[in-house]
């Protein structure tokens, strides 16, 4: 079976993997079919991703096929259309023990702390797997990225009517608007890139967008999908007094905080991680209904084969990526 390893920074290789043995009970073997490429991906393959060490097979946004399920499996059929849960958690610590299965003191995400799906077939603990025929490969692999702002924006409690700004509109700042939009907040956006402006004002009319604010800007909520350390730093500035800011981007570097501003305006400091199970299904329903419709998104797109060179062609600034889907052939 033909998969694609990052075997050091800007480098894959093709190699051959052995087929799945035979299943055992609570496991199911899938095709690959679409994987989305995430920031992420890029950042383990320039080798600034953290948590990514060589080598390793990337891919964990992915929409695939049932191939076969083991014993045990009730809620797959051979051919469902699924999207998949990428985070393996142990099920046994105390995160776990407390539903925040995102923050499993083990956990293993797929293609980040283990071998992901940049490969043609893989057996998933079919607890994982999110069946929806009524959507296509593609839209069931950005599920996941939309599973992170859902989570974001769970965790910052948003309700109607809360002025909420959004720092950084790449793909994860736009499923922070998505669910932020479901709870009727009002939105301001914050992108310093016109091509990223652009897109928003083409795809979302009546959302603000700006490239700067005033000082004396304030809101109630907000989130930071930069990663970048100044930029989360700098939040501090934008929320109100008793105002929650969400860090959904990661960084490496430290990020330095303005401790009497913090104080002074008694302010809320959230991480938001990943996603947990329940997210999926709603999310799924949202796109089945319409509520969702993530293909606008969709920028860019290849066939697996030629994915080692179209990623450096997706991390030049000319090439305005939104997003990227690699298609896997049947």
């Amino acid at each position: 079976m033909r998969s694609l390893t990052l075997t050091a920074a800007r480098t894959l290789v093709w190699t051959t993997l052995p087929e799945a043995a035979a299943l055992g009970a609570g496991e199911a073997l899938v095709g690959i079919r679409a994987i989305g490429i995430c920031g992420t991906d890029f950042s383990g393959y320039l080798g600034k991703m953290p948590f990514i060490e060589f080598p390793r097979i990337l891919g964990h946004e992915l929409g695939v096929e049932v191939l076969a399920v083991g014993d045990g499996v009730t809620h797959l059929q051979v051919g469902d259309r699924c999207s998949v849960e990428p985070y393996l958690n142990c099920g046994m610590c105390h995160a776990c023990k407390r539903g925040s299965t995102n923050c499993c003191e083990t956990l293993q995400v797929l293609g980040v702390h283990c071998d992901g799906g940049m490969r043609e077939r893989m057996v998933l603990p079919a607890r994982k797997l999110h069946a929806c025929n009524a959507l296509g490969f593609e839209q069931l692999a950005l599920v996941e990225t939309l599973a992170i702002g859902c989570h974001a924006v769970n965790r910052a409690q948003v309700v109607a009517g809360d002025e909420v700004l959004i720092v950084g509109v790449g793909p994860i700042g736009l499923t922070v608007l998505e669910f932020a939009r479901a709870a009727e907040a009002a939105i301001t956006l914050l992108e310093l890139n016109p091509a990223r402006r652009l897109f928003v004002e083409q795809n979302y009319p009546g959302i603000q967008v700006v490239a700067m604010l005033p000082d004396e800007a304030a809101f109630q909520v907000v989130f930071d999908a930069t990663g970048h350390a100044g930029s989360m730093a700098g939040t501090l500035r934008y929320a109100r007094f008793t105002g929650r800011i969400v860090y959904v981007g990661i960084t490496k570097e430290p990020v330095m905080l303005d401790d009497p501003l913090f104080h002074r305006r008694e302010l809320t400091l959230l991480a938001s991680r990943n996603a947990v199970a329940a997210d999926f299904p709603r999310i799924l329903g949202m796109m089945e209904s319409g509520v969702i419709d993530t293909r606008p998104w969709i920028s860019h797109r290849c066939e697996f084969g030629e994915l080692p060179g179209e990623m450096e062609e997706w991390l030049r600034p000319e090439a305005r990526v939104i997003k990227a889907v690699v298609s896997v052939g049947q």
